[in-house]
């Protein structure tokens, strides 16, 4: 049997070691006996599948929350009175809530199986001394695997042998180009990240250049992308929605229970008809409890999603709509998220001249630096449109090669024509140990040799610098300086040069020939900026919100990009590496992110500490990304937000939302949706909560001032019915306020009646209780008796001009205009025509227990609703006065 091996350590192990502790022959492979019986030790080669909840079990935790208890409740009681219309309308909103949470808590449960998929279907391996294709799912520790470009890695792989081997790692690591990979043992210094470990090649990302030969040496769950998966079997945290929600129908339920048993004792003491003052306590209890809240808050949710679809925002969970309005941190991915995940030319610098793609080319040195571009190049074009030669999806091949190309066609130098007119006759491959390519072309009665490589293997065998006129001096030094400060901005620097041959070399003697050359110039690289996302950023900082760049990409690079998109002031800002963040434990971590706004080198694991630090010191944090190894950190998040097009299934099924066009500006769009939305609830639970405790006040005070009872059962339900129906959902649809995107975000904190909210309900509340009786004494001083039709229009049309009022918190109905929300208005005045109806159709009067009012009356009514209103205004006006404005 096998001695274990660490998987994790495998990169600093000599190959041969390795071979003897997997007890296995690198030149024949594992036999079949040993096969099986390393899989009985192992298992199979897959993600595991992890806890599975059943339906009925997800089904049954959508009835744990607590404000869902007292909604069943409600039932239960509406049932008891006999208003089984009630009964059923608020059976109909639970289910469809539990319905709701139920299809979210079902897709969440995909995520995984998505990361499952990764799996490479079938491996070839050596078994036996023998070549067989196998399904990737019976590789164990110890198979001897053999790649070729385009395959997926089927495991962890100790890399044996290689020929011109590079694997696209950028959904695992967050590397934009593609590694260069090599067979010697690296040492720990400066291996900490994954991309870092040359020697190794990774289950789940894809070979795209030369071929190889592996040793397994981890399968399964113990493979890189097996821990992804483990870290995305962790859970999530209630949303800030969810949170306030379920805190305020605690407290809600509470008030209410004690104030209509207050209700209920209080009648009795005074000698009421026990059933009906019992029948007033619980339709008051029905009527206090806003049932249309769960309605509104999800409705209000589905139509925000469906605008948000309208900018290219795709709702995977409606909760997740109104935590965007929350947030205060944006922590992105930047390969393809912030930046456009392909590199491109920045500049070309030869003769102490520096070129520009798109500018006119200086100096024909910058001309042969192109030609030595396209020439060294291995980039293919597919299809037949010329016009699409300058296109990036117009060519195949390494990203490097493929921005060398576009370069090289600003410049006007093509690289079909070329190719056509210096044909390759000979090659050096590029190699990670040589760092180095070099192609031979024939010129003339002659050859010539382009090579391109990292300047630091390059410039050594340089000895002079080309030109048409001649080969000039070269300061080495000095070219290499230029290099390095190049490469400190985050550029990806290659040297350029050339060689004339009378004779083609010998194929043995290539390695000989990289001497003497003559240096043409510098390239420097770089995956841009999208050019939306520098904008998306300072309209982020303009609301308030923290962006950070989390990324697997260098330090250099990653601050580089940031400081061009102004997530950082200065090209000095701290960058916190993997290897840093290994060293720290989380008390200093917490102590670091406050200022720390970029981090590089990071693993999925450390994703998730940094955000688990930014939520510890009281952040709300969306997770930006598009690869396998920014999913644990978005389902971690409290909202994680995918790249549609560029990203990887695993990354949008553990997110909440995901971007159809890659646009890092939609985010802005959705956070003020976000804030929008949250906003409108905060406005129907103002109007609901300010007109339940006016009628709270109005039936309750009723008996303590020596009044009759001011309302029947049936019309508290009926002003239950008519008020918090169409206009609260109505109330959803208001437009965004303005300025909506110049304030700080919420504090994660916040109560839902924070910024005077409950001074508000407590406040215009007694306002309609004392309108309602005011009225009702009035009357009944006056010898009116219709004085309880009067108190029930009152309650009624006082809340209509109360919500008419309460449209915004900073600006007068007047300026707002009616046309602006037009399903409002169309359903107060609905609300009015129906009270009416109550009143002045006699078919309805012995049904509600109402008589039709006279002109004055109705005026009276008319004259004590409008005062709501009034007062709603004039408290708007005191508390946005310079000297004390709330937002």
């Amino acid at each position: 049997m096998s001695t274990p091996i660490q998987p994790g350590e495998c990169y600093l192990q000599d190959i041969d070691a390795l071979a003897q502790a997997q007890a296995v022959d690198l030149a024949q492979g594992l036999g079949s006996e040993e096969v099986s019986r390393r899989t009985h030790t192992h298992g199979p080669n897959e993600l595991a599948a992890g806890k599975t909840r059943s339906p009925w079990q997800l089904l049954l935790d959508q009835f744990k929350d607590f404000m869902v208890l007292v909604l069943l409740g409600a039932a239960v009681i509406s049932g008891l009175v006999g208003e089984l219309t009630d009964t059923l309308v608020i059976l109909l909103i639970v289910v469809l809530n539990a319905v709701i949470g139920f299809v979210q808590a079902w897709r969440a449960d995909k995520a995984l199986a998505a990361l499952r998929q990764l799996a490479a279907a079938h491996a070839t391996v050596l078994r036996n001394g023998q070549v067989q294709v196998v399904p990737a799912s019976v590789l164990v520790p110890g198979d001897i695997v053999l790649l070729e470009a385009g395959n997926q890695i089927p495991a962890d792989l100790r890399l044996i042998e290689i020929a011109q081997l590079q694997v696209d790692e950028s959904a695992l690591t967050g590397e934009s180009v593609t590694v260069a990979k090599q067979t010697a043992t690296l040492q720990r210094e400066g291996t900490n990240a994954l991309g870092d470990r040359t020697n190794m090649a990774f289950k789940g990302t894809t070979a795209t250049h030369g071929r190889g030969r592996g040793l397994v040496v981890a399968t399964g769950m113990r493979t890189e992308l097996g821990k992804v998966a483990t870290l995305l079997d962790s859970g999530e945290r209630s949303t800030p929605l969810q949170l306030r929600l379920a805190a305020f129908g605690k407290k809600l339920a509470l008030a209410v229970l004690a104030i209509c048993a207050i209700l209920f004792i209080t009648g009795l003491l005074r000698g009421e008809n026990p059933a009906l003052i019992a029948l007033t306590a619980i339709s008051l209890a029905v009527a206090a409890i806003p049932e249309a809240l769960p309605a509104v808050v999800t409705i209000l949710l589905a139509l925000g999603a469906r605008r948000m679809v309208g900018v290219n925002a795709l709702v995977r969970r409606l909760p997740s709509v109104e935590t965007l309005g929350s947030v205060t941190t944006i922590c992105s991915d930047k390969t393809g998220t912030l930046t456009q995940n392909r590199m491109h030319a920045e500049l070309v610098l030869a003769l102490g001249q520096r070129w520009v793609p798109g500018d006119p080319l200086p100096s024909p040195v910058h001309t042969e630096a192109l030609r030595a571009a396209a020439l060294c190049n291995d980039a293919a074009r597919h299809g037949s449109d010329q016009d699409s030669a300058t296109a990036g999806n117009a060519w195949q091949g390494d990203p490097t090669e493929t921005a060398l190309v576009l370069a090289a066609h600003a410049g006007g130098v093509e690289k079909a024509a070329l190719d056509a007119a210096s044909p390759r006759v000979q090659e050096q491959p590029f190699d990670s140990e040589r760092k180095r390519m070099t192609t031979f072309h024939k010129e003339g009665d002659g050859f010539v040799a382009y090579t391109k490589g990292a300047p630091e293997s390059m410039l050594p065998r340089c000895t002079r610098q080309w030109t048409p006129d001649g080969p000039q001096p070269l300061d080495t030094e000095a070219v290499l300086q230029t290099a390095q400060t190049l490469a400190a901005q985050g550029l990806r620097v290659l040297a350029l040069a050339r060689r004339s041959h009378t004779l083609l070399p010998d194929t043995n003697a290539l390695e000989a020939v990289e001497n003497e050359l003559e240096l043409l110039g510098l390239i420097a690289l770089i995956d841009p900026p999208r050019t939306e996302a520098q904008a998306a950023v300072r309209d982020c900082i303009t609301a308030g919100i923290i962006p950070v760049m989390i990324t697997g990409d260098h330090p250099a690079t990653a601050r580089a990009i940031a400081h061009r998109l102004g997530i950082v002031d200065s090209t000095e800002a701290p960058v916190l590496t993997g290897a840093d963040l290994t060293s720290m434990n989380d008390a200093a971590l917490q102590a670091q992110v406050g200022r720390v706004r970029v981090y590089a080198r990071v693993d999925p694991a450390q994703k998730i500490r940094i955000v688990e630090a930014l939520q510890a010191q009281g952040h709300f944090v969306a997770m930006t990304g598009d690869g396998v190894n920014d999913a644990p950190a978005l389902k971690r998040a409290d909202i994680g937000i995918a790249m549609g097009k560029g990203g990887t299934d695993v990354a949008r099924e553990a997110s909440s939302l995901v971007l159809l066009d890659d646009n890092f500006a939609t985010i802005v769009a959705a956070v003020k949706e976000g804030r929008r939305i949250y906003d409108n609830i905060r406005k129907f639970v103002r109007y609901t909560m300010t007109d339940n405790s006016g009628e709270i006040i109005t039936i309750c005070m009723a008996p303590l001032l020596g009044l009759p009872m001011p309302l029947l059962p049936i019309h508290i339900l009926w002003v239950n019915l008519v008020t918090d129906g169409l206009p609260g959902l109505a109330l959803a649809t208001e437009p965004a306020e303005r300025n909506i995107m110049r304030r700080p975000p919420r504090p994660p904190t916040e109560s839902m009646f924070a910024g005077g909210m409950w001074q508000h309900i407590l406040g215009i509340g007694l306002l309609l209780g004392a309108l309602c009786l005011g009225v009702q004494a009035w009357a009944i001083d006056t010898g009116h008796d219709n004085w309880q039709t009067m108190v029930f229009t009152v309650l009624i049309l006082g809340q209509m001009a109360h919500i008419m009022g309460i449209r915004s918190e900073t600006e007068p109905l007047w300026r707002l205009g009616l046309r602006t929300n037009l399903p409002l208005l169309g359903a107060v005045v609905l609300t009015f025509v129906l009270q009416m109806a109550t009143i002045y159709v006699p078919a309805l009067n012995p049904i509600f227990k109402t008589q039709p009012l006279s002109a004055l009356e109705l005026g009276v009514c008319l004259a004590a609703a409008s005062m709501m209103y009034v007062a709603v205004e004039l408290e708007k006006l005191w508390r946005n006065r310079p000297s004390r404005r709330v937002v």
